[in-house]
């Protein structure tokens, strides 16, 4: 299985997870992960506010920053490679990575042969 490192712009504690107003794509996120790390998959997770030495210290993570500034945070890495920036993934995408499987199927985007209305919902293409 991969490992999967994800760096967060700075947030109130840990997991964005606390306080008066918390996004839903957070409390989404930490469920996910709470999910992965229940299947053995080894995640970790660093806050801009509270473990900057990580950041300076990942040679990827820093030249991103050097590029694109804390805006582009989030910064999901796969065994040490970039796989997705400025946006949190879904469990889908993260099950896909660590070599798991997602509890339901993706969706496909490919329309099934012999549907009614082809690719074009039933104009020409």
């Amino acid at each position: 299985m991969s490992t999967i490192a994800v760096f967060e712009p700075a947030l109130c504690c840990s997991t964005g997870v606390c306080g008066p107003d918390v996004p839903q794509e957070l409390v989404t996120f930490s469920a996910d992960l709470d999910w992965l790390r229940d299947q053995g998959v080894a995640v970790s997770r660093f806050n801009l506010a509270s473990e900057p030495g990580e950041f300076a210290g990942t040679p990827a993570v820093l030249t991103f920053l050097q590029v694109s500034g804390s805006e582009g945070l989030p910064l999901v890495l796969i065994d040490g490679t970039i796989a997705m920036a400025g946006r949190y993934p879904s469990r889908a995408e993260l099950a896909r990575w660590a070599t798991a499987s997602a509890t339901a199927p993706a969706p496909s985007l490919l329309p099934m042969a012999g549907s009614a209305g082809g690719c074009c919902g039933g104009g020409s293409c």
